[in-house]
């Protein structure tokens, strides 16, 4: 650069600080919001993929989906198959008859089922009635009766009990008299 004339090198000069700022606007002004805008695409292209995976995963695990619900569908109406339903009186009369008939213990009343909202678990899409039994058998006896009641209708439950002793003759005397109030759960209207 020494050798140049000075009119000369100042022109060299020139044309390179005018090249330098004309890259530099360039750059600043074309090619760095393009840039930004390239890095904006693309997190949001990564967003939508995610999103598009999630959605593909959706749909594969949706025919499962379904066949669990059906599954469950039909576990619920098998475990409502003995709920009680239409006349709650016959149908409570009817079980505790059909019911007591393997078990040693005497029924000696029934009495009227009332209907009522149930009371053990709040926001229940089922209705309860309640109805009281009374009746004769030995403690054993009136255990297992309990025991094969509350197992083979997971929806009743009993409630209250009172147990008393017999004042018969020596054959009753072991004999307990008991009076029951159970719970059970009534099947919603379909």
């Amino acid at each position: 650069m020494k050798r140049l004339p000075p009119d000369r090198r100042n022109k060299l000069i020139a044309v390179v600080a005018a090249t330098l700022g004309l890259i530099s606007l360039v750059y600043f002004f074309l090619i760095g919001p393009q840039k930004e805008l390239n890095e904006k695409l693309a997190a949001g292209t990564a967003t939508d993929l995610a999103r598009l995976q999630q959605i593909k995963q959706s749909v594969k695990q949706s025919a499962a989906t379904a066949d669990k619900l059906t599954e469950i569908n039909e576990l619920l109406a098998h475990a409502e198959d003995d709920e009680a339903t239409g006349d709650v009186f016959a149908w409570t009369y009817d079980t505790i008859r059909q019911f007591k008939n393997s078990r040693h213990v005497d029924i000696t009343s029934i009495g009227q089922p009332i209907q009522s909202d149930v009371d053990m678990v709040p926001n229940c899409p089922y209705k309860q009635i309640k109805f009281e039994i009374m009746g004769t058998g030995y403690f054993h006896d009136i255990g297992k009766f309990i025991a094969d009641l509350e197992n083979k209708f997971p929806h009743m439950r009993i409630v209250n009990m009172v147990l008393e002793s017999g004042n018969g003759s020596e054959t009753q005397s072991e004999k307990l008299s008991f009076r029951m109030e159970i719970a059970a759960l009534v099947k919603p209207n379909t």
